[in-house]
């Protein structure tokens, strides 16, 4: 934990940049040499580790041939991860992590939640845009969702990556690419 060409690349941009910068989700080693933990990372202006999230809810889904199983290659964690930066509270979460609001709730009160992910076309198109609002409207707050976009290990992705406002209007949203 703490050391790896991942988190060393978000501590060097940070402290380059001077901004607080939040990566995820990023593999770490676990005592389980078959698993990891999918960790989302926050940074400072001074390269030093802020906060570390790792994802509690694991996906599992099958439909035709697309299939995924994170219980097998990811060790859940079990923490709920907010930090306090220069405008304000900051929340964490990655990924399915989305479709549990109780997760959202037990952040408390924060300005701003993000939700690194890597939902694909066919789990994200009918829920993506739906729980991004939802949760931003839910606990007021600005929620970041940076989504995959394009073609990952013979999927396609959801791409479409937003800036979501308290009141739930989508502020900005990439592509799918």
């Amino acid at each position: 934990d703490g050391d790896g060409p991942q988190q060393a690349f978000l501590a060097r941009t940070a402290r380059e940049l001077g901004i607080v910068l939040i990566g995820g989700s990023v593999p770490v080693a676990t005592a389980d040499p078959s698993r990891v933990r999918s960790a989302c990372l926050a940074y400072g202006p001074a390269g030093e580790r802020l906060a570390r999230y790792d994802k509690i809810h694991l996906f599992r889904f099958a439909q035709g041939d697309e299939a995924y199983d994170e219980t097998r290659t990811i060790e859940r964690g079990g923490e709920v991860v907010a930090f306090d930066a220069p405008m304000g509270r900051v929340g964490l979460s990655i990924c399915y992590d989305l479709r549990f609001p109780e997760l959202y709730r037990a952040l408390g009160d924060c300005a701003l939640v993000c939700v690194p992910s890597a939902f694909t076309w066919t789990t994200g198109n009918a829920h993506w845009h739906l729980l991004l609002r939802a949760r931003a409207v839910e606990n007021q707050c600005v929620l970041v969702a940076a989504n995959t976009g394009g073609t990952h290990a013979g999927y396609v992705m959801g791409g479409a990556s937003q800036v979501v406002s308290p009141r739930g209007d989508v502020l900005a949203e990439a592509g799918k690419g």
